[in-house]
């Protein structure tokens, strides 16, 4: 934990800020399309951008790139060049929440959704748990307090005056201020970190503002042993990461007893990869940048690392927890036919596409068996 940080307190949600550290639209639940992952039904985003700077994030070129001209002003130049650089806190208006609460919850209890289809997940498009850089260390720490903050108060309304679950996904362990909150959830909250590699020269590469991996391990054991219900992001991972290095990151999962272990092989954009390359250099690492020069490379490359942990989730007998994300390109023509047998590898691709993840039971006693 960083002691440094401000301890969340309803009062920050009110406090003054600059207008250069707030994005114009309120945070509100929204609806999105993680379902497809079997992830959740709507999310809930507390800023715009994020400060750890995974350089394989999605968010760039689908989000915050369509709002070039609003950030600007701001003093972005290039939403993907500068992604990591900047973080803006959408403002809190509890209202506008409650508003976007109600609606979730209504369309939940109409159309019977159940487990992650009634989720929101803290948070889609930022890690809800960041700590806000600003180069005064002061304000930094105000801002990373309020943000703290809108997210308790979320949490207790969405606990409190709906019935709907929640996800979280983060890389910080500055999640563990909110232990005690999502205890209080039971079997509606599933805790949960990214966690694609216990490789720390990767890790600085790939994502290198983040927190450490032994970092986000020790707060997932710690979730584990404070009764959170816990789940595993092993995704992205990456091309230099061998079936050894697979092993013995999804062996570091297997004592925390995950309800899932969640994974995909990075997918990256051909102009970051020369970028991602570049940063590498300058820590002495080499990347295997040859699985993204062509659409076949990269597809083989996902298939042999699907390959290899399915292999490692069966010698370790978690493949009852393992749930694939196979990209949809891999569903394309011209790699299903190939394929030695193009139906079983349909058919493969079409469980994994429809799987559903699990979700903690509650037994007739109302806790979480």
């Amino acid at each position: 934990m960083n002691n440094s940080i401000i301890p969340p307190s309803p009062s920050v949600l009110n406090a003054p800020a600059s207008v250069s550290d707030y994005w114009s639209h309120p945070a509100v639940i929204a609806k999105t399309n993680f379902q497809s992952k079997s992830l959740s039904g709507w999310s809930f985003n507390t800023a715009i951008g994020c400060a750890h700077a995974c350089r394989f994030c999605y968010v760039p070129s689908v989000s915050t790139v369509h709002l070039a001209l609003q950030l600007a002003p701001l003093g972005v130049r290039d939403p993907d060049a500068d992604w990591g650089r900047y973080v803006f806190l959408r403002p809190w208006e509890e209202e506008a929440f409650l508003k976007s609460l109600r609606h979730a919850n209504f369309v939940a209890r109409r159309d019977s959704l159940v487990g992650h289809t009634q989720a929101v997940m803290f948070s889609s498009t930022t890690d809800p748990y960041q700590v806000i850089p600003n180069p005064n260390p002061t304000k930094s720490r105000e801002l990373t307090a309020a943000n703290l903050a809108m997210v308790e108060r979320a949490l207790e309304l969405i606990r409190d005056q709906s019935t709907l679950n929640v996800r979280i996904l983060t890389r910080s362990p500055l999640a563990k201020e909110h232990f005690d909150l999502f205890r209080s959830f039971g079997p509606r909250l599933l805790f949960g970190m990214s966690v694609p590699t216990l490789r720390h020269d990767l890790a600085a590469v790939y994502e290198p503002k983040a927190p450490a991996p032994s970092r986000r391990l020790d707060a997932l054991q710690s979730a584990k042993d404070a009764g959170l219900n816990v789940y595993v992001a092993m995704a992205p991972t990456y091309p230099e990461s061998d079936i050894d290095d697979l092993r013995k990151t999804m062996q570091a999962f297997t004592g925390l007893d995950p309800l899932t272990i969640f994974h995909e092989p990075i997918n990256i954009r051909a102009e970051n990869v020369a970028r991602i390359a570049a940063h590498a250099k300058t820590q002495g690492v080499t990347l295997n940048t040859g699985v993204f020069d062509s659409q076949k490379n990269w597809s083989e490359y996902a298939l042999r690392s699907f390959k290899d942990v399915i292999r490692v989730a069966k010698e370790l007998n978690v493949m009852n927890r393992l749930h694939l994300w196979p990209d949809k390109s891999l569903g394309h023509h011209s790699i299903v036919s190939v394929r030695r047998d193009p139906a079983a590898y349909q058919r493969w691709l079409d469980e994994c596409w429809n799987r559903v993840s699990a979700w903690p039971l509650v037994n007739a006693g109302g806790t979480t068996p």
